[in-house]
């Protein structure tokens, strides 16, 4: 049974930092890709950055700069350090990750973190 956990989300003022946290576990042979989307209120849920196995990075456009995704492949954990956060950063954070194992290969998503940015 794998299961992919967000962590880390909260509140806090504008010009801030949070650090958000995606932990992969269960029988997994590889993680392939890990992507962190964001979906606010009223809005469809958009890719905020990703890294794949090899370590290549992706931004969207608005977070570069500020946000950076890292992981550490023997914990099978992804990192999204979010610095300079506005408030239109308010959303709510999901990790998603293409995970393999004996049996199969397909994407799992969790359950979502809180970021609020306000004053």
């Amino acid at each position: 049974q794998v299961q992919v956990v967000e962590s880390g989300g909260g509140l806090v003022q504008p010009g801030g930092s949070l650090r958000l946290s995606c932990a992969a576990s269960g029988t997994i042979s590889s993680v392939h890709y890990t992507n962190w989307y964001r979906q606010a209120p009223g809005k469809e849920r958009e890719l905020v950055a990703g890294i794949i196995s090899a370590g290549t990075t992706v931004y969207i456009d608005s977070v570069k700069g500020r946000f950076t995704i890292s992981r550490d492949n023997a914990r099978n954990m992804v990192y999204l350090q979010m610095n300079s956060l506005k408030p239109e950063d308010t959303a709510v954070y999901y990790c998603n990750a293409m995970i393999e194992n004996e049996n199969s290969r397909k994407a799992y998503w969790g359950q979502g973190t809180q970021v609020t940015v306000s004053s």
